[in-house]
């Protein structure tokens, strides 16, 4: 069973608690909920960060997040999904992503939490500005976040995709 609004791409902020009980709500079969949150560091790559702005393609980024969680529903016994991903211009200390996933049992959910989690670090296609004291930068996804998609078979991303 599929529940409506399982991806969302926004500007805005979200709450842990309401969107946990959204995916929750009419399933007495749950019985692990787990949910990862990302916030903005301060700091990325020895420079201090004071803002960082991301930008994607409407309609393109949710089609692939959403593959992803059909892909997490194939390979593991979960229940339901929700991923959050905000864009537009954040500060260190906002969050920034949420993937909540439920299951009968724990193992499951906190697999497909880490699956889907690995995914939008290395393959979600986001692009990332940051601004530092040596000016804006364009983040590349880093080599290890290709490690731990390698591990669920995910294959290895292009970098430099976002760089001059």
């Amino acid at each position: 069973m599929h529940m409506q609004h399982r991806v969302a791409i926004q500007t805005q902020d979200f709450d842990l608690s309401t969107e946990v009980a959204q995916l929750r709500a009419g399933q007495p079969g749950v019985g692990a909920v787990c949910a990862f949150v990302g916030t903005v560091r301060d700091r990325n790559e020895g420079s201090q960060v004071s803002t960082m702005e991301l930008e994607h393609y409407p309609g393109m980024t949710e089609k692939a997040i959403e593959a992803m969680v059909d892909e997490a529903h194939r390979r593991f016994d979960i229940l339901g999904a929700r991923v959050i991903h905000r864009v537009g211009l954040l500060q260190p200390c906002d969050q920034i992503v949420l993937v909540a996933v439920t299951s009968a049992h724990r193992g499951q959910s906190y697999q497909a939490c880490e699956f889907l989690m690995d995914y939008l670090k290395s393959h979600a296609p986001f692009w990332k500005k940051e601004q530092t004291p040596e000016g804006a930068r364009w983040v590349d996804a880093r080599v290890s976040d290709d490690t731990a998609a390698a591990r669920w078979g995910l294959p290895a991303q292009a970098t430099g995709a976002g760089s001059p």
